[in-house]
């Protein structure tokens, strides 16, 4: 496994410390890699749901009405909390 040294200020590391704890962790370090692993995973579905949208947005041929409004609708539905 690779490894990745980090530089804390002290509040942070207390932070860290306390979090790890709480969550029930081994240590700091196993609450990174699951802090890291959650945003991997939450990134890789929000790429998936704008190419989701891009392919239904080719999909449906040409449209009526102002890009604009359907850049500012697409936008929202990205925007929407993940469920």
């Amino acid at each position: 496994m690779a490894q990745l040294n980090v530089s804390l200020p002290a509040d942070l590391q207390d932070y860290l410390d306390t979090r790890a704890s709480a969550e029930g962790y081994v240590d700091p370090s196993d609450f990174l890699r699951a802090l890291v692993q959650r945003d991997r995973q939450t990134y890789e579905a929000d790429v998936g749901r704008v190419q989701a949208l891009i392919d239904e947005g080719i999909a449906s041929g040409v449209v009526d009405g102002e890009p604009e409004d359907h850049v500012r609708a697409i936008m929202a539905e990205i925007a929407e909390p993940r469920g």
